[in-house]
């Protein structure tokens, strides 16, 4: 009988991660009709950048790494992507609990880059009535 393979479960939780990311990315942008065409970018090398959001609004480029622990080699697929692109603003989401800032891109845990999405998209604040 042949062996089944399995993905592990980090290879699971990654790709969970990322989608919901993606579909947080999707709501937002449709939610409150900010504009956005959302892409996926690689290079003929395989550097890769994992969303980017592009409109009127301006360009931004996600990437999603699980790792509670940030390594700066994460950041080489945003910034390939920033050189080539100036305008961009770079975003990672990651598992760990601090922010960190290089250059035109911020490195924040996941938890926080999803609740900051639509004033990072360029989105209206929700209105705080009856304060």
């Amino acid at each position: 009988m042949p062996e089944i393979l399995l993905d592990s479960d980090d290879e699971v939780d990654g790709a969970a991660i990322e989608t919901l990311v993606f579909e947080c990315l999707r709501a937002e942008n449709a939610n409150h009709d900010l504009g956005y065409q959302i892409f996926y970018w690689r290079t003929m090398t395989g550097a890769e950048v994992d969303f980017v959001l592009y409109g009127e609004r301006g360009l931004h480029a996600f990437e999603v790494k699980r790792s509670s622990v940030f390594r700066e080699s994460d950041l080489d697929g945003l910034r390939l992507f920033c050189a080539d692109c100036p305008a961009a603003k770079g975003h990672l989401f990651y598992g760990g609990s601090k922010r960190y800032r290089f250059d035109a891109i911020d490195v924040v845990p996941i938890a926080e880059g999803l609740s900051t999405l639509r004033e990072v998209l360029g989105g209206k604040r929700p209105s705080k009535r009856g304060r």
